[in-house]
């Protein structure tokens, strides 16, 4: 399994949270339940406060099914989807 942190950011305009539709529609998307069924494992995600950022970290065993998963986000702005690594395998290939 591939390891990937992925980043959303819009607008205050475009906040998902602003509706209580789309905020449900959010909650129910990122579900434990509705990654495994798209084959994803989330293992954290936090929202950085006032700054309208999402940021997940993803197991997946393909970044398309990451970059298809987060498809509804491109609706209210941008997603980036970044392969990573945790800090052991790092430290074992001697390079970031």
């Amino acid at each position: 399994m591939g390891l990937y942190v992925v980043k959303h950011k819009h607008s205050s305009e475009t906040c998902p949270a602003r509706s209580k539709e789309m905020g449900e529609m959010l909650l129910m998307h990122l579900s434990d339940e509705n990654a495994g069924r798209n084959g994803l494992k989330i293992n954290a995600e936090a929202v950085v406060d006032g700054a309208h950022t999402l940021y997940l970290i993803i197991e997946a065993d393909d970044e398309n099914k990451v970059k298809k998963f987060m498809e509804p986000f491109t609706m209210a702005g941008s997603v980036e989807v970044m392969p990573a690594s945790v800090c052991e395998v790092v430290v074992e290939r001697g390079a970031c």
